[in-house]
């Protein structure tokens, strides 16, 4: 099955360019989404209002301020980014007794986003139309019955899907608002702006436990292959500073070499003049983020593993779909917080509201630099 994983591509993180929350230039009322941005004329495999029932088990702190409608972007059938259409007039979610209602700052564009549009996993998706969006961060608004960690006005963050593949939110995080699984979410770590926060949640639950996974701690060393990118950049940081590696090496193009040094990396290759699976060096355990198992496998120490993202899977390589766990965030969140580890998002961006459309054509290039992030949000 498809990769679900984070931006492939890397990042300027020491200095991510973040944005003011700077109103964009848009007017909904003098611009024509669904004339910029067709639909298709095929029918959906599956079709569900974009409305959620009440439950008799929901329970809110306040309902102060929440209106009954928001804006969202929407895609009411598979296809590439001409499906894509705003929405003014979507039904806030109603929350279930285990979830929080966010009110959304900013989002971040994962693959998964985009595969999961292309209709790749359809079978097991949720009712279309759909709402887009796993990364959010933002401030809780209402909470459920049953979620007694969190309280109105908390700023979180997290992955709003537990598994990315699975029966996914109808309503994903590129709206104003957001019903999440209390679980799901941490406290947004203070140092972070929200902007930096939504880079953060896919692409940090899946390189932690793709190292758990490889049962890598401290004096193992690691390749990262796509060291740039939305994971890598971050397997590197978390290899380094977190599970202490003795020795961190990773790959991206020749432009980027500079950023992996920056990140941590001991050993930057270029992977456009250095084939890496002929160096002499080996490694306890390689992540491999770009679909490069075969190469992978020569380049791993005898005993050693393979972590593999997207492609076909060579032994000793091995792959996962993350979890979406708010528990690893908040494990976590001391190395953000102490600027150990931290958000890469390409300096594009972020997109405002009214360009996701924009966002999500910048991210299916595969030449974004970490994550693509949507703020603010409206």
């Amino acid at each position: 099955m498809e990769s679900l994983l984070s931006s492939s591509s890397c990042a300027t993180l020491f200095k991510p360019k973040l944005i003011s929350p700077i109103a964009p230039k848009f007017n909904p009322k003098s611009f024509n989404f669904k004339s910029k941005y067709p639909l298709t004329n095929k029918p959906a495999a599956r079709f569900a209002p974009l409305k959620v029932a009440n439950s008799p088990a929901e329970t809110t702190v306040s309902d102060n301020a929440i209106p009954a409608q928001m804006k969202a972007w929407v895609y009411d059938d598979y296809g590439d980014v001409s499906v894509l259409r705003f929405d003014g007039s979507v039904a806030v979610p109603d929350i279930k007794e285990d979830q929080v209602l966010v009110k959304v700052s900013a989002a971040a564009l994962n693959p998964v986003d985009f595969k999961r549009r292309f209709g790749k996993f359809k079978a097991t998706d949720s009712p279309l139309p759909t709402v887009p969006g796993y990364d959010v961060a933002g401030t809780v608004v209402k909470v459920g019955s049953q979620a007694n960690s969190l309280k109105e006005g908390d700023e979180v963050y997290g992955d709003v899907n537990e598994k990315a593949l699975e029966g996914p939110k109808q309503y994903g995080s590129l709206a104003e608002y957001v019903a999440v699984e209390e679980k799901l979410l941490a406290l947004k770590p203070k140092i972070l702006d929200f902007a930096q926060a939504a880079a953060l949640p896919l692409a940090i639950e899946t390189a932690n436990e793709g190292l758990e996974r490889a049962g890598f701690g401290p004096g193992k060393s690691i390749l990262v292959l796509g060291g740039a990118g939305g994971v890598g950049s971050l397997v590197i940081q978390l290899a380094k500073n977190v599970f202490g590696a003795s020795r961190v090496a990773a790959t991206s193009s020749t432009g980027k070499l500079e950023l992996l040094k920056s990140l941590g990396a001991d050993l930057a290759i270029d992977y456009t003049k250095e084939n890496f699976e002929d160096l002499p060096e080996k490694f306890d355990v390689v992540y491999d983020a770009v679909g490069q198992c075969e190469k992978a496998v020569k380049a791993v120490k005898e005993g050693g593993v393979v972590v593999v993202l997207t492609g076909a899977v060579t032994p000793p390589g091995f792959r996962f779909v993350v979890t979406s766990d708010g528990s690893a965030l908040t494990k976590l969140n001391p190395f953000l917080e102490s600027g150990k580890v931290k958000p890469v998002i390409d300096p594009k961006g972020p997109f405002p509201f009214s360009q996701v459309v924009e966002a999500f054509s910048f991210l299916e290039t595969g030449r974004a630099t970490g994550k693509v992030v949507v703020y603010p949000i409206p």
